[in-house]
């Protein structure tokens, strides 16, 4: 030590030395609420960083602490609400679920809590990509108004939008398919507002299957993001495939692997090439009591113009096929082709098919020269997987456990 100098000045600071001096000879007191004096605050870090500008919507937002655990983080958006997002295990890491919003500011608040105990709060802001256009899911099938929501085993999942959508790669990967039971399935794109899912094989009977359309600020294109996320719950029903040959005329139908209705028909006699029936995987599109039935391309007064009113109706093309009912041709059903490409069954066939028709059962005919298209109607069966897969960005949508 240096020297003490002395007076009425140096007996003072000798005795605040000894004073100071006594107060350290004993054990530190603990400040309250703080644990092992001097002990650090945890260290949190923030993605994206504080003040940032122009994040994408497709950025995670990720907290993490270091020497500490997350007691509580919450991303706030204002008008676009709160960022959803999970915890680890071991409270250590914190990442968002969904998409933050274009044309918005987040903010992030977090509250860590070191190994003594003590909190600390940190916040920090970020804003995110300016969009001038929105996009929608227009439409999405099965649904309860077309459909229903109990279908056929080939039924695909069908999603138009509204406006076209460039960045495909964005859009599928935020498309997801749950079922009760396993399912290898794909998207595929037949245009810029039309994906489809479809698995590789039919859907197994009694599936439970929800469709997941996570798209609320997802990149559609140039400037343009999702509006909102679209759930959808449906289930499959029994297994009912219905084959025929058209030079059979004879149409069976099997449940879970059984037959249980044989069905004498009339295919499309042919000639023109409209009147062919087209053979091919055709799936139940609508059913219908009643449908009023016009000659195509033909009009009032032309050479085989028609238009009859036809009950009992079951659509298998856009094209203009039905199964349906035709009292008219009883007598061919069963032994030739008669029809201008629909296909002829008995008034009481036509009422049991009606009645035990799923939307989406399959109904398989073969043996014409005119195939259906894969675009006829729902035609999706009748590419290959390998013909379906060149048109998915992901290659591979198997589904995920429906919990």
């Amino acid at each position: 030590m240096g020297r003490v100098a002395y007076g009425s000045s140096g007996l003072l600071a000798l005795a605040l030395l000894t004073t100071c001096s006594a107060c350290s000879a004993g054990p530190a007191e603990e400040p309250k609420g703080v644990g092992v004096a001097g002990a650090q605050a945890a260290s949190v870090t923030v993605f994206p960083q504080d003040k940032s500008r122009n994040v994408t919507t497709d950025r995670d937002v990720v907290v993490s602490a270091q020497g500490g655990t997350l007691k509580s983080v919450r991303v706030d958006g204002g008008k676009s609400g709160i960022l959803a997002g999970e915890l680890s295990a071991d409270r250590t890491r914190w990442r968002s679920l969904g998409n933050v919003r274009p044309n918005s500011t987040y903010t992030v608040t977090t509250v860590s809590v070191n190994s003594a105990g003590r909190q600390n709060e940190t916040t920090s802001t970020f804003q995110t990509v300016k969009g001038t256009k929105t996009f929608d899911i227009k439409t999405i099938t099965p649904n309860k108004d077309d459909t229903g929501l109990t279908v056929g085993v080939g039924m695909p999942i069908m999603i138009t939008f509204d406006q076209p959508v460039a960045d495909r790669l964005s859009v599928e990967r935020n498309l997801s398919v749950q079922s009760s039971k396993p399912v290898e399935g794909a998207w595929h794109w037949f245009d810029d507002t039309h994906v489809d899912f479809r698995p590789r094989k039919y859907w197994p009977a009694h599936t439970k299957v929800r469709v997941e359309a996570k798209l609320a600020g997802v990149r559609g294109g140039p400037n343009m993001y999702g509006k909102r996320d679209v759930k959808l719950d449906f289930k499959i029903g029994r297994s009912q495939i219905t084959k025929g040959s058209l030079n059979e005329h004879v149409l069976y139908v099997r449940r879970d692997g059984k037959q249980i209705r044989e069905m004498p028909m009339s295919a499309g006699q042919g000639g023109a090439w409209k009147y062919h029936t087209t053979s091919g995987i055709h799936l139940a599109m609508s059913r219908e009591s009643a449908t009023l039935m016009t000659s195509p391309g033909i009009g009032p007064g032309q050479a085989g113009y028609y238009s009859l009113m036809v009950y009992n109706t079951v659509r298998i093309s856009n094209s203009g096929e039905y199964v349906h009912s035709a009292p008219w041709s009883v007598g061919s059903q069963g032994n030739s082709n008669v029809s201008h490409g629909c296909v002829n069954i008995s008034p009481s066939n036509a009422i049991w098919f009606l009645k035990n028709t799923l939307i989406g059962d399959p109904i398989i005919l073969t043996g014409g020269p005119r195939k259906l298209e894969p675009t006829n109607g729902w035609g999706h069966w009748q590419e290959t997987w390998k013909e379906w897969l060149k048109w998915s960005v992901l290659k591979d949508a198997s589904t995920m456990a429906l919990l």
